[in-house]
């Protein structure tokens, strides 16, 4: 029998797959599922970017490599600059300092091929989007989880990381705003981060797709520092705001060395994204940006609900800033994949178990909010009925 590599043996299972498997497993027993576990945005992508994919995939020009293959086309990187500019206050170049992606799942993923070496430290907090610690793991790379909690608004205290850790360590991870635990940094956390990244030549990526999915104060970029001379880069990605998940396109923008390191990378890899997708790209970045607003409303109160059915049920609980999560804690003495279990067997309520994200999320569980309003409020009344916990 020929055996698979260590590095895929290492990789824990992966949560969303298991979760679509309890889910498929339930409605095989006539469980009517209400799906709280991944988010995929409810509605569809705005017309006029369907519009755009349409008249660019007419285009026999589109029908052969993309042109620029790895890096993007030069529209698509002009646009992804002037967003940034106009979003972000961000100058960038954009033949050095940006860098198009198929998706930013992706850009973690090579970011990690193209600077771990086996054996190199990787810091991740503690909870995480789990994709980050399978891609240091497919680099071989030694991983240091950071513990973040609520008491520090789930910012890490990098003034904690011990001093060896942080001199060996190639690259930390961030994710905000957060998935899972919804947190939002403020500006002042990301010119703490430029300078810790580069006292300890340490590259920063900050996964950025929920940049634009707030409540409140708009989220800052990790680059709104200024600091493009140290190693920082940012990933991106249209799939959340422009409800374009499956068309698989970001950005990566930084660091000019750490571009071009990714580019390389990608080089040997991919051929790029389908240039009429690249076009209906660049008619999301520079068309109407309403559809934004409205889905942000539409979570909003999706959000409130969920928080009051919480608040309701004697659970304390934050009231998220950003994404379209809520990170919700359980009762008391229960772990977190015993109440998601409890939940779909008493309720047919699928929620996502916060240990799936790290130790430090087995008092969470973290509930999408791309679901329709009507089955939103079914879930949140088999909940409520459930009438205790054990």
């Amino acid at each position: 029998m020929v055996h698979v590599a260590g590095r895929v043996e290492q990789l824990p299972p992966y949560l969303f797959v298991q979760i679509r498997q309890k889910e498929r497993e339930a409605r095989s027993r006539g469980i009517d599922v209400i799906s709280l576990g991944v988010g995929d945005p409810d509605h569809p992508t705005p017309g006029h970017i369907i519009d755009a994919l349409n008249g660019a995939a007419r285009d026999p020009a589109m029908h052969v490599y993309p042109p620029d293959e790895e890096r993007g086309m030069t529209s698509f990187r002009q646009a992804v600059a002037q967003w940034y500019a106009k979003r972000f206050a961000v100058s960038l170049d954009p033949d050095r300092e940006v860098l198009a992606l198929i998706g930013s799942k992706e850009g973690n993923h090579h970011l990690a091929l193209a600077y771990l070496n086996p054996g190199d430290v990787a810091l991740i907090p503690d909870p995480a989007y789990p994709a980050y610690v399978a891609s240091a793991i497919f680099a071989g790379a030694q991983i240091i989880r950071i513990p973040l909690s609520a008491t520090t608004g789930w910012l890490p205290a990098l003034r904690d990381i011990p001093t060896d850790q942080a001199r060996r360590a190639k690259i930390l991870w961030l994710n905000y705003p957060n998935n899972p635990t919804t947190a939002m940094a403020p500006s002042s956390f990301w010119q703490e981060v430029a300078e810790w990244s580069r006292s300890n030549d340490t590259i920063v990526v900050n996964d950025c797709p929920y940049s634009e999915i707030a409540f409140g104060e708009q989220p800052a970029s990790l680059l709104c520092s200024g600091a493009l001379d140290a190693p920082l880069v940012e990933f991106n990605s249209l799939s959340k705001p422009y409800n374009m998940t499956g068309w698989r396109i970001g950005m990566a923008v930084g660091n000019a060395d750490i571009i071009a390191a990714l580019r390389k990378v990608k080089e040997n890899t991919d051929s790029g994204i389908f240039g009429a997708v690249q076009r209906a790209g660049i008619a999301a970045l520079t068309g109407p940006q309403d559809n934004i607003h409205r889905m942000v409303e539409i979570y909003r109160r999706r959000r409130d609900l969920v928080v009051e059915t919480w608040r309701n049920l004697r659970l304390p609980i934050d009231e998220p800033q950003a994404t379209f999560y809520v990170w919700a804690p359980i009762p008391a003495g229960m772990r977190s994949i015993d109440f998601a279990s409890l939940l779909l067997e008493k309720t047919g309520v699928v929620v996502t178990p916060g240990v799936g994200y790290g130790s430090q999320g087995d008092n969470y569980v973290r509930m999408s909010l791309t679901i329709d309003d009507l089955r939103l409020e079914e879930a949140m009344e088999r909940i409520r009925s459930l009438g205790q916990w054990k």
